[in-house]
């Protein structure tokens, strides 16, 4: 089936269209163009989104639940749920993301992602709209005991090229990200063989000196991670891993912008050092997203939720944060337009990871999964496969 839709304008997100046309067929996109430039058909079915704009689905690459679920408990039968919550804000893949438990748990729970991803390939033809696993996120255990934020300490393990293979054959090769401490023994190796696996070496949860960053750099490190949450902070003669983070414009980094983790003048700040291409958008929700203050369950720790602030003994423990809310925190605590920030949500994390052919732009030939949007960034709809 051949589908027409129009809004007032489209981001690729590299190009802004005005009055924008986006033909669909078989759940492809077939063609961009604006009104000015092509005519359009008069028989072909026609979907309008008059003043919204059209951008492409956010992809999350650090989350650990949301709806009730936790992604390290959650069955294969349960997270079509979590996906359908993603798309209603916009998400339509992800990177389940887990906290550090003993290995055997984690293990066990990088085999069941990685059957939800394989089978979310093998639907890719399926006409559920909903968010899709797209690769695993490997939070933990080789994080810095100074650093370590909520993951607990008897969890942490110094890093291994054995133990990164074990948990490479449990998810059968869907670790796509990984975040490690780079002072710890061993850290460079794991991030040396990471590297070379095509695996997103992401450094945090880490009490670096700042030579220590560019040697993990220098090793294949290409991201951070939460970035000013869970390292050693900035100063002004000892720059520490933030020196590397936000001065190095040859790696990406992602933040964490609900206002409670960082605040909206640091957000600003993170932004101007990473620049358009670089700066990336996290959620680190919780299972509480979407859901009322309470207790929930964050891998092996017990997380309380008031005010829809996630606290573990006094300490931040993930967010309820959604990707929506993230990017129009994005426009109203900078001087950020809205279709950078939803660079930030798309096409950034996605180039992070190794997934831009595929997610976070749209071009013709790329499945027809996007996000429709009111002037205010809020979600109007989502369209996965054209549906």
């Amino acid at each position: 089936m051949r589908t027409l839709f129009t809004a007032r304008c489209l981001y690729t997100p590299l190009e802004e269209i005005q009055h924008a046309i986006l033909f669909v067929e078989d759940g492809m996109i077939t063609e961009i163009s604006s009104r000015s430039a092509k005519e359009i058909p008069n028989n072909i079915a026609r979907v309008d989104f008059d003043e919204a704009a059209i951008a492409p689905g956010y992809v999350d690459i650090h989350m650990h639940g949301g709806t009730g679920l936790d992604v390290m408990s959650a069955s294969q039968a349960e997270l079509p749920r979590l996906g359908k919550f993603l798309a209603t804000h916009g998400v339509t893949g992800y990177f389940p993301t887990t906290v550090a438990a003993p290995l055997d748990q984690t293990c066990a729970a990088l085999e069941r992602l990685a059957a939800a991803i394989e089978a979310g390939t093998a639907d890719s033809n399926g006409d559920s709209v909903q968010a899709r696993p797209l690769g695993i996120h490997l939070e933990g255990p080789f994080l810095s005991h100074k650093r370590r934020g909520v993951h607990p300490p008897e969890n942490l393990v110094l890093p291994s090229i054995a133990i990164f293979e074990r948990f490479w054959r449990a998810s059968r090769g869907h670790v796509r990200m990984l975040t490690i401490a780079p002072e710890l023994p061993g850290a460079l190796e794991v991030i040396a063989e990471a590297a070379r696996r095509n695996v997103c070496v992401s450094i945090g949860h880490s009490d670096a000196e700042m030579p220590i960053a560019q040697a993990a750099v220098s090793a294949g490190a290409r991201h951070a991670t939460h970035t000013f949450n869970a390292m050693r902070p900035l100063d002004h003669r000892d720059p520490g891993i933030l020196g590397e983070v936000l001065t190095n414009s040859q790696i990406g980094a992602d933040i964490i912008a609900d206002g409670i983790h960082v605040s909206p003048a640091i957000v600003k700040l993170f932004l101007q050092a990473k620049g358009v291409e670089r700066a990336v958008l996290i959620t680190d929700a919780i299972a509480a997203a979407g859901m009322p203050d309470g207790r929930y369950q964050l891998g092996p720790i017990q997380v309380d939720v008031k005010d829809g602030k996630c606290t573990t003994d006094g300490r931040l423990a993930g967010s309820t944060l959604t990707m929506d809310r993230a990017v129009r925190n994005v426009t109203q605590f900078s001087n950020w337009s809205l279709r950078d920030a939803v660079r930030a949500a798309t096409l950034n994390p996605a180039r992070a990871v190794g997934l831009a052919k595929h997610h976070g732009i749209l071009a013709s030939g790329v499945e027809a999964t996007f996000v429709v949007l009111s002037p205010a960034g809020e979600v109007l709809r989502t369209v996965v496969r054209g549906a």
